[in-house]
C-alpha cells in the first residue's frame, strides 16, 4: 500500500496546481480515485448531505464523519484530504479527531476557526472563534499527528463577517502556529484572491463553489495567482442532484424510463465500477462443485 500522506506531501513541492474533486459517498469515492488525481477531498458538505440527509451545519458528529473518513481512505489509491470542521469539541476534542483521522488513512485534515456549530463556507450567518483559540488548536493539531507527513490545512471564515484584512492577520497567526497549508475562505473577487496569493508562502487551498461567493476560475489563473490545491466539493454532487431530478421528474410523469431523453450511464459501467468482475471472477474460482442430490436420476 503506497504511503499517501507522503505522497501528497511530496506532490505539494512540486509545481503545479493540485486539483482536488469533492467526494462525497463510496460511488463518488469510488469514481473520481479511478481518473487518477493528485489528492480527493471529503466535502463536510457533501458527506453530510449523502450520509445524513442533513444540511452542513454542525450537525454530523466526530463518529458520523471517522466513519465516512475511514471507509473512504480505505478503498481510496489516492491522497485523502478530509473535512473535519471544528474539530468537534475543544482542545482534547481536537487532538482525538487528529489522531483518528490520521489513522483512519487521511493524508490530511481541514480545521476552521468558526464557532461551533459550524456552517458551510458559502452560506450566511458564519461566527469566528477568537484567533488566539483557533491557533491553540493548530498547535494541538500539529503536536497530536504521529507523521509530520499528515498535513494540517488551516482554514479562516473570517472574510464574511470581519474582512478581508482580518482573515489575512488570521492566516498569518495560523501559519506561525504551525499549518501545512492555509484556506482563506470565501474571498468574493479575484482582487481579493490576489491578495491572499501574494500575501503568504504557504500553499493555498482555493475553494470552488460554483454559484458560491468565490469566483470559479481555469487552472492556469489560480495558479497565477498562487493557489496550490484547488478543491470542488459539490462538482459531482451538483451534477448527480441536476440528473437524478431529470430522471425522477420524467419517470413520475411516463411511469417508465423506456425512451427516456437523459443521458445514463451503462448498467455495465455501473457493475465495473463497483467491482462485480472481481466477485464474478471469485466465484469461478472458488465456486463448489454442484452435488447430486440424493435420489436424483443419474
Amino acid at each position: 500500500m503506497p504511503n499517501l500522506k507522503h505522497a501528497l506531501k511530496a506532490r505539494l513541492a512540486q509545481p503545479g496546481l493540485i486539483v482536488a474533486p469533492g467526494v462525497f459517498d463510496m460511488v463518488s469515492l469510488r469514481l473520481a480515485d479511478a481518473f487518477g488525481f493528485d489528492a480527493l477531498y471529503m466535502s463536510g458538505f457533501g458527506t453530510v448531505a449523502s450520509h445524513l440527509g442533513l444540511p452542513d451545519a454542525g450537525l454530523a458528529t466526530y463518529s458520523d464523519m471517522l466513519g465516512r473518513v475511514t471507509a473512504m481512505a480505505a478503498m481510496a489509491q489516492t491522497p485523502l484530504i478530509a473535512d473535519a470542521d471544528t474539530g468537534y469539541g475543544g482542545l482534547l476534542n481536537l487532538r482525538h479527531t487528529v489522531r483518528g483521522y490520521e489513522a483512519a488513512g487521511a493524508a490530511a485534515i481541514q480545521l476552521e476557526d468558526q464557532e461551533f456549530p459550524k456552517k458551510c463556507g458559502h452560506t450566511p450567518g458564519r461566527r469566528v472563534i477568537a484567533m488566539t483559540d483557533m491557533v491553540a488548536k493548530i498547535r494541538v493539531a500539529t503536536d497530536a499527528r504521529d507523521s509530520p507527513d499528515f498535513l494540517v490545512i488551516a482554514r479562516t471564515d473570517a472574510r464574511s463577517a470581519l474582512g478581508l484584512e482580518e482573515a489575512l492577520r488570521r492566516a498569518e497567526a495560523y501559519a506561525r502556529a504551525g499549518a501545512d497549508v492555509l484556506f482563506v475562505e470565501s474571498p468574493e473577487s479575484i482582487d481579493e484572491m490576489r491578495r491572499i496569493g501574494s500575501a503568504f508562502d504557504l500553499p493555498l487551498v482555493a475553494n470552488m463553489v460554483e454559484n458560491g461567493r468565490t469566483p470559479v476560475l481555469t487552472r492556469a489563473e489560480l495558479e497565477s495567482i498562487g493557489y496550490k490545491i484547488a478543491i470542488f466539493p459539490v462538482s459531482g454532487l451538483l451534477a448527480a442532484l441536476h440528473s437524478m431530478t431529470s430522471v425522477y421528474r420524467k419517470l413520475k410523469v411516463n411511469g417508465s424510463t423506456k425512451g427516456i431523453d437523459v443521458p445514463l450511464a451503462d448498467f455495465s459501467e455501473l457493475t465495473k465500477l463497483m467491482g462485480f468482475e472481481d466477485i464474478w471472477e471469485f466465484e469461478k474460482r472458488y465456486a463448489e462443485p454442484v452435488v447430486a442430490q440424493q435420489g436424483e436420476e443419474k
